[in-house]
C-alpha cells in the first residue's frame, strides 16, 4: 500500500504545510471541475482518463527482455498466476504485471522510502522528507544491493525493474493512473524508472514501522513529569507469564552448549535476566529538558507517513499451525492474519509465481501475498512448505540523549567529530531545500537536527550530577539495527523455494529486520516456529526501556544475538503453535532480553484456549474451523469488568436501562451488539476517568483540555488550583489506546476498590470518585449520554457497528483534498464486529474514538494435504485503480468473514481463470 501522504502535507496536513496545501487544494479544486466539467464535452475525464489506465489483461503483448512467452492468467478477482520458464522472466513478469495495477503506490512507495516526496507533493512534504533523508533508507538499501546481497538476488531484482520499467515504457502519467492525471494540474511530475533498490528499500519502511517499543520507551520518559516511578511501573505491568502462554514452551537456552535447545537445558537462576528500567545513567526518571524533546520527536515521528502499521502502535497479528494428528484431513493447516493500517488499496497483492517446469533454471513454485514493488511471495506456501509472519515486537530500535560540544559530541571524556552529508530535496513547483545530516561513528542519526525546537529545547535540558556539563545542549540520536545494512531481501526467495524445515530456519537466518514471528508447516506432516532477526544484546543494567546517555560507551549495544542462541520449536508435543505478539519466551528460560514491551497475550490465549477446547473435546479442526476462529470477536476485557458493573446500584433510570443490556451478554462483539456498543463506550469512559485524565498532555488527545496541576502530582488537583491544558496528540496516537496492556492494568488493580487509580475528581456536573464503583458509575453514566449523542435516545438502533466503522482511504489524494476527489477516490464504511485485542482484531483506539485504525490486513488458511483446499481473502481487492472493478471487490466478503478459494494446482488455477495475457520475447 502506499505510504499515509497526502497532496499537500502527509498523512494529515501538517503544520509547515498548512498555507501551502491551501494552494495544492486550490489546483485540485480546479481538477474536480475539469472532472465535472469534462461531461460536457463528452465525458472525456470520466471515460476516457480513467480507462486509460485500466491493464490489458487479455490477448498478448510483446517485452523485450523476455527468454521465452509468459502466461499470466487472472482469475474472477484479477488475482494473477504467473507462468515461466525461467527464474528471470518469472520475475520480470510480476513487475510488469504489479506495475499493471498498483505502480502508483509503487511509486509514491518509493518517494516515501528515498525522502523524495516533495518531488511528487510539493512544499507540504519537505519536512518528511528531511527526517527521511536523516534516516537514509535508501542509502543503506544501496549498500545492501551492492555488497550484501547475494548475486541470484540481485538477477531477481534486476529482472523485476525491467519488467516494471517495460509497463512504463512510452506512457505518460495519465496512461498509468487517474492519480497522476490529477497531479498533473498541479505540477509537471513525470515517473521515472524503477531500480532495484526501489524494491530493497521498502523493506526498511516495512521494518520503521514494525521497529517495536520506540513509543513506549518516549511515552514512559514523558510519564515522569506527571508520574512517580511506580506509578509508571502500574501502567507498564510485567507480561503474565502465568496465565498467557508464551510461544516457545517446549524449548529453552542451554547455557553450557550456548545455544537454545527443545526439550532440555537448565532454568537460568536469578540474575540472568538483564536489569530492567534503568535507562539515563541509572536513573528511572528522564530530564526535564528530555521530556520536552521527546515529546517534540514524537510529534515528528507521528507525521513521518506510514509504510504498514501505524507508525509504530497498534501493531499486531495472528498465526497458529495445528500437526495434523489434530485436523481433519491429517495434515497440517496453517492460519494468518496480519493486523495493519487500514489502507487502500491494500498493503498486501495476491499472486501466484509458478515455473511451467522447476528446475535449476526455474525454481519457483509459490503463490500468496506479496508487496506491489517487491519481487517474491512475501507469506504463503510453495508446493512443500507454508509460513505466515507475525510482529515479534522484539526492541532494535534505541534512543540516545547526545552531549554536543562545538562540531562534536562527547564519548567518555573524549570530544567526537559528526560525520556529515548534505542533502538537497528537490520540490515540485517550489525551491531546492538543502540540510545536513549528522551522524555518530556509530552510524546514529540526529533525529533531532529535523526540528528547531528539539535544539533549543537541548540546549536548556536538565540532567542528573552523573551527566557532564551541558556544552552546547544536548541532541537525540538513533541506533537501529535497519540501518546497518543486512541481506533480508535473500531470505524472500531462500523462503519462496525452501523445501524443509531445515532450509526454511536457512532462510530465516538472512531475515535480519524487521524481526517477525515465522510459523511452519510442510506436507510431511511437520510443524515449526523460528524467531528470526538482528536482535541487539545490551550491556547489563540497559534493557532498552528508556533513553541511554550517549556519553558513556558502557550503554552501547555489545553485539547480537546468534541464530543458533534464538528462540525456535518445531514439532511440539501439544500439537500446535500460536503467535499473536506475546511474549516469545519464558524470562527464566533465556539471558537476554528480547523486549520490556510484549503485547500481553489477550489474543493468544484466547485461541490457544479455542484450539485446546476442541482437542479436548474429542473433534477434529477443519479449515472452516482455523477460518472460525479467526472471526472470533469475544471481549477478554468485557469478562472481567461487566460482572463489576452489574452489581452497581444505578439511580438515573436511562442509564439502568443501558446497564440492563450488559445482562445475560455473551461477551461477542458482533457489529449488531447494542451491548457491545455500551460495554466499549463505558470501557472508554473507564479509562479516561480512572487513566487519561492524569497522564501529560503529550500523550492526550488533541485539542482536549483539562484543568491540572502546574506541577508534578498523580492527576488533576482541586479546581482551584489548577491550569488549563490541552492535549497534544493525534488521536489515533493517544493513550490509553485500549489495548491489552491496558487490560492488565486493569486486571492488576480490579479487586483492589480503592486504589488511588480509582480516585477522579468532581467537575461542573460530577462529584468526585473516591473508589472503583464510584468511577464505574461515572464511566456508565458518561457512556449512556455519549451513545444518546452518537446514536440516538432509542437504544434498540444502537449496535456497535454504527461506531465502529471502517474508511477505506486513498492514501495520497484521499485523504485531503476537496470532498468531490475524496469520493472518487475512498469507499466506506463498513460496519464492523470485534475490537481491540480480540482474535478479530478491528483496532480502534479508546482515547480518540470508535473509529476502526487497524485491521486484519488479510486472511488466509493454507490447508497441507491440498492446497486447492486452502483459502485466503485481501482488504481491498488486486487494483489501485479507482474504477477497476477489482478496487473494493473482496471487502464485502471480508468484512462478513468469508474467505476466498486459493487454486494452486494447475488444473485448479485454469479452471478459475477468466482472463489470459500472453508476453511474448
Amino acid at each position: 500500500m502506499p505510504p499515509n501522504t497526502t497532496a499537500s502535507s502527509g498523512q494529515k496536513p501538517g503544520k509547515s504545510g498548512r498555507k501551502k496545501g491551501r494552494k495544492a487544494r486550490l489546483f485540485l479544486i480546479v481538477l474536480v471541475l475539469a472532472l465535472f466539467g469534462g461531461v460536457a464535452y463528452g465525458g472525456y475525464w470520466g471515460v476516457s482518463t480513467v480507462r486509460a489506465s485500466f491493464p490489458q489483461t487479455k490477448g498478448s503483448l510483446t517485452l523485450d527482455g523476455l527468454s521465452g512467452p509468459v502466461d499470466v492468467k487472472r482469475d474472477g478477482n484479477g488475482i494473477p498466476q504467473i507462468y515461466a520458464s525461467s527464474d528471470e522472466d518469472l520475475f520480470m513478469a510480476q513487475g510488469y504485471v504489479q506495475a499493471q495495477d498498483r505502480f502508483y503506490e509503487m511509486d509514491v512507495r518509493r518517494h516515501m522510502t528515498s525522502g523524495r516526496l516533495s518531488e511528487m507533493f510539493g512544499s507540504g512534504q519537505v519536512k518528511n522528507d528531511e527526517f527521511l533523508r536523516t534516516m537514509g533508507w535508501d542509502r543503506v538499501a544501496k549498500e545492501e544491493y551492492d555488497k550484501k546481497l547475494s548475486a541470484s538476488t540481485k538477477k531477481y531484482l534486476q529482472a523485476y525493474a525491467k519488467g516494471v520499467n517495460a509497463y512504463l515504457k512510452g506512457k505518460d502519467g495519465k496512461d498509468i493512473s487517474l492519480e497522476y492525471a490529477a497531479l498533473g494540474f498541479t505540477n509537471d511530475y513525470k515517473p521515472q524508472e524503477w531500480t532495484p533498490v526501489d524494491s530493497v528499500a521498502w523493506l526498511k519502511a516495512m521494518a520503521w514501522d514494525l521497529r517495536g517499543n520506540m513509543q513506549d520507551e518516549i511515552d514512559r520518559s514523558l510519564m515522569t513529569s506527571r508520574l512517580g516511578p511506580k506509578q509508571i511501573a502500574d501502567l507498564y505491568p510485567e507480561y503474565p507469564y502465568s496465565r498467557n502462554k508464551t510461544i516457545t514452551q517446549e524449548g529453552q537456552y542451554d547455557s553450557v552448549t550456548g545455544s537454545y535447545v527443545q526439550g532440555s537445558g537448565t532454568t537460568l537462576g536469578s540474575g540472568t535476566q538483564s536489569t530492567a528500567g534503568t535507562g539515563l545513567a541509572g536513573n528511572t526518571t528522564a530530564p526535564n529538558g528530555l521530556q520536552s524533546q521527546l515529546s517534540k520527536l514524537y510529534n515528528v515521528l507521528d507525521n513521518v507517513p506510514t509504510a504498514v502499521g501505524v507508525n509504530g502502535n497498534g501493531i499486531g497479528s495472528n498465526s497458529w499451525v495445528v500437526a495434523g494428528k489434530y485436523t481433519i484431513t491429517g495434515k497440517p493447516l496453517l492460519a494468518n492474519d496480519p493486523h495493519l493500517s487500514a489502507s487502500l488499496p491494500s498493503v498486501w497483492y495476491q499472486m501466484g509465481l509458478h515455473c511451467t517446469s522447476v528446475s535449476s533454471k526455474c525454481q519457483y513454485d509459490v503463490s500468496g501475498y506479496t508487496f506491489a514493488g517487491m519481487p517474491g511471495v512475501v507469506i504463503g506456501h510453495n508446493q512443500d512448505i507454508a509460513w505466515g509472519m507475525t510482529n515479534s515486537g522484539v526492541d532494535v530500535t534505541d534512543l540516545y540523549l547526545e552531549k554536543i560540544t562545538g562540531e562534536g559530541y562527547e564519548r567518555d571524556g573524549k570530544v567526537l567529530p559528526f560525520t556529515t552529508r548534505r542533502e538537497t530535496i528537490k520540490v515540485a513547483s517550489g525551491a531546492d531545500k538543502t540540510i545536513v545530516v549528522r551522524e555518530t561513528k556509530d552510524g546514529m542519526p540526529l533525529l533531532s537536527d529535523r526540528d528547531d525546537e528539539l535544539v533549543k529545547v537541548g540546549k536548556k535540558a536538565t540532567v542528573d550530577s552523573g551527566a557532564p556539563d551541558r556544552g552546547d545542549g544536548y541532541a537525540i540520536a538513533l541506533r537501529w539495527t535497519a540501518l546497518d545494512p543486512g541481506n533480508s531481501m535473500d531470505a524472500v526467495f531462500q523462503l519462496d523455494r525452501a523445501s524443509n524445515w531445515t532450509e526454511f530456519r536457512t532462510a530465516a537466518a538472512s531475515f535480519d529486520v524487521p524481526s517477525q514471528n515465522l510459523i511452519y508447516a510442510d506436507t510431511n506432516n511437520h510443524i515449526g516456529y523460528q524467531l528470526p532477526g538482528k536482535i541487539p544484546i545490551r550491556a547489563k543494567g540497559d534493557d532498552g526501556s528508556l533513553p541511554s546517555p550517549g556519553w558513556d560507551s558502557k550503554y552501547k549495544w555489545t553485539g547480537y544475538i546468534k541464530q543458533s542462541e534464538l528462540p525456535y520449536e518445531y514439532d511440539p508435543k501439544r500439537g500446535y503453535i500460536v503467535t499473536a505478539n506475546q511474549a516469545v519466551v519464558d524470562k527464566d528460560k533465556y539471558p537476554y532480553t528480547l523486549t520490556t514491551d510484549w503485547g500481553y497475550g489477550t489474543r493468544s490465549q484466547r485461541i490457544t484456549d479455542l484450539i485446546e477446547a476442541k482437542i479436548k473435546g474429542g473433534g477434529k479442526i477443519s479449515t472452516d474451523d482455523m477460518r472460525q476462529m479467526q472471526l472470533d470477536d469475544s471481549s477478554e476485557i468485557a469478562k472481567l469488568i461487566v460482572p463489576k458493573l452489574l452489581k452497581i446500584d444505578v439511580a438515573d433510570k436511562n442509564v439502568r436501562d443501558a446497564q440492563k443490556l450488559l445482562e445475560g451478554w455473551d461477551y461477542t462483539q458482533d457489529a449488531d451488539s447494542a451491548a457491545a456498543a455500551y460495554f466499549n463506550a463505558t470501557w472508554r469512559n473507564i479509562l479516561k476517568l480512572a487513566f487519561g485524565n492524569k497522564l501529560p498532555k503529550e500523550l492526550r488527545v488533541k485539542g482536549q483540555c483539562l484543568n491540572v496541576a502546574p506541577v508534578d502530582t498523580t492527576g488533576p488537583a482541586d479546581e482551584n488550583q489548577t491550569v488549563r491544558e490541552c492535549g497534544q496528540r493525534e488521536a489515533d496516537q493517544a493513550q490509553p489506546d485500549g489495548g491489552d496492556r491496558w487490560f492488565e492494568v486493569v486486571r492488576k488493580i480490579i479487586d483492589d476498590p480503592n486504589n488511588d487509580w480509582w480516585k477522579a475528581p468532581k467537575t461542573r456536573l460530577d462529584k468526585a470518585a473516591d473508589n472503583r464503583d464510584e468511577l464505574f458509575a461515572r464511566a456508565m453514566k458518561d457512556a449512556r449520554w455519549e451513545l444518546t449523542a452518537k446514536l440516538g435516545k432509542d437504544m434498540d438502533t444502537w449496535s456497535w457497528g454504527r461506531l465502529h466503522r471502517l474508511f477505506l482511504k486513498n492514501q495520497t489524494l484521499g485523504t485531503d483534498g476537496p470532498g468531490v476527489l475524496q469520493y472518487m477516490l475512498n469507499r466506506g464504511p463498513w460496519r464492523l464486529g470485534g475490537g481491540e485485542a480480540t482474535v478479530n482484531a478491528t483496532g480502534w483506539n479508546a482515547a480518540g474514538g470508535y473509529g476502526v485504525v487497524w485491521v486484519p490486513s488479510m486472511r488466509m488458511v493454507v490447508n497441507l494435504d491440498d492446497f486447492d483446499k486452502s483459502k485466503w481473502i485481501n482488504l481491498s481487492g488486486a487494483s489501485g485503480h479507482a474504477y477497476s472493478a477489482h478496487y473494493t471487490d473482496q471487502t464485502d466478503k471480508w468484512a462478513k468473514g468469508e474467505l476466498l478459494p486459493w487454486s494452486f494446482s494447475g488444473k485448479a488455477v485454469d479452471k478459475s481463470t477468466s482472463d489470459t495475457l500472453v508476453l511474448k520475447p
